[in-house]
């Protein structure tokens, strides 16, 4: 296989998509001939810098090379750490080519945007020698896996809240509770529903001594900056009554009861980390989208974004555009139910356009559950996405563990997106050593928010 004028090898490919090309691969095999060091510098919030330290060829005959590899290294960066500010440390024809997509209405103006919003600064991408390059800081949260005194554990998913008592590390009480976010545009309907389902939680207690909070989104210093639950809210509201949601819903409970608020990707990663009685661990589901959490070997929370639904992870020129972001070859659109949906015409499978996504989730599955074996041909696809994407990540983080999680893992289909997953992890990356894992039926219920209640230290 190759992609300009880079080389690669891909052992297992996707059955149905043979000319996916695996970010990873192709960045083995590019940085194979590459000698003029250059590092990619992205700042968040609290002074946080991520650094990526790698060498280009830095020649003329390279340059389209060298940016499209530099290029895709910063949009990575941008979706798993997150930040408002890139510095591309190194040369400034390179730098100059890839900051011109950086721009609001240039090529990557979501990004752009996205980050502005997120981190409330507005977006920038600037140039320094190598030699100046910054140093990494980060500050990890020690937070998950304290289980003294009397917490409450919520969990905010789109179609159910659970919500859980746990005391000094019992669960005495575990509800999933039906509402409808997306649709409702009012925040307080949002508001009032969260402090009812903590309520009900603290009334089977004595006390509350402390509230955990996992919710789909994007979360800064416990404030709610980018997140699809509230998405039917408009800007206004969001900005005077979502951002502080869940501060005021625990102060609703208790003025003074300590809380914190985590990506529910994280805290499923955390609930892997807890059950597994490890660290390094990256919890992965695949549903609605793509969420993805991670636990580093510290057992701790980075404060990375790791909204990896929008990281590359396909180097194909021609790969699939995704329709939230304009961007090509990004892991929602091959980890998550909407890959099951773009596989079927390929598959030979013709899906009713009045169903739902979800709906048609199901179809697809229940043909695989009796033996069909284009359905079947989908989620080894899916498997071997997700064995590439692994492949991928672990450019960027240091994983030991994969849990696996979504609706798309359910039945037949589901166990044979794993076992591909494995036997690709096995033929393309026969180093790496990640071990894929599935929580159990109750794990994958209502395991976030029991979870969630071990975020605060007391």
């Amino acid at each position: 296989m190759k992609i300009g004028n880079i080389n690669l090898e891909v052992k297992k490919s996707p059955v149905l998509e043979p000319e996916y090309v695996p970010m990873g691969l192709y960045m083995d095999a590019y940085e194979k001939g590459a000698t003029e060091p250059l590092a990619i510098a992205v700042y968040r919030e609290n002074e946080n810098v991520s650094v990526y330290d790698t060498k280009i060829y830095g020649t003329p005959e390279m340059l389209e090379e060298d940016c499209r590899y530099v290029e895709r290294i910063v949009k990575f960066m941008l979706w798993a750490a997150g930040g408002f500010r890139v510095v591309i440390c190194g040369n400034p024809t390179v730098f100059e080519k890839v900051a011109a997509l950086y721009v609001r209405g240039g090529q990557q103006h979501f990004d752009v945007k996205t980050m502005s919003d997120v981190y409330e600064n507005e977006f920038s991408i600037t140039n320094l020698p190598y030699s100046e390059k910054p140093e990494p800081k980060s500050s990890p949260k020690s937070v998950g896996g304290y289980t003294d005194g009397c917490r409450i554990g919520f969990d905010a998913g789109g179609s159910d809240m659970k919500v859980s008592a746990v005391v000094n590390g019992e669960v005495i009480y575990s509800e999933e509770i039906v509402w409808l976010p997306k649709v409702n545009s009012d925040p307080d309907y949002h508001l009032s529903n969260i402090v009812m389902a903590m309520r009900k939680a603290a009334e089977k207690m004595p006390r509350v001594d402390a509230i955990g909070i996992s919710s789909a989104g994007i979360y800064v210093n416990n404030r709610t900056m980018l997140a699809s639950l509230f998405l039917a809210v408009g800007p206004e509201d969001f900005e005077a009554k979502v951002k502080d949601i869940y501060k005021n819903a625990c102060k609703e409970v208790g003025e003074t009861i300590p809380y914190e608020v985590a990506n529910d990707g994280d805290v499923s990663a955390l609930a892997g980390a807890m059950d597994l009685k490890d660290n390094r661990v990256m919890g992965l589901a695949m549903g609605t989208s793509e969420a993805v959490g991670y636990v580093d070997a510290s057992g701790n929370i980075t404060g990375m974004l790791n909204e990896l639904a929008f990281a590359p992870i396909d180097m194909n020129p021609e790969a699939p555009l995704n329709s939230w972001s304009g961007d090509k070859g990004v892991g929602s659109d091959y980890l998550s139910q909407d890959a099951v949906i773009r596989l079927a015409p390929r598959a030979g499978i013709t899906l009713d356009e009045n169903l739902t996504p979800a709906e048609k989730l199901k179809v697809v599955q229940k043909l695989a559950n009796a033996g069909d074996e284009n359905a079947l041909s989908i989620f080894a696809s899916i498997g071997a996405y997700l064995a590439h994407a692994i492949g991928t990540y672990a450019h960027f983080y240091e994983i030991k563990h994969l849990l696996l999680l979504g609706r798309v893992t359910s039945g037949k289909g589901g166990d044979l997106l794993v076992q591909t997953c494995i036997d690709t992890l096995a033929a393309d990356y026969p180093g790496l050593g990640v071990n894929v894992e599935l929580p159990d039926e109750m794990a994958r219920r209502v395991g976030q928010s029991i979870a969630a209640a071990s975020l605060v230290k007391l």
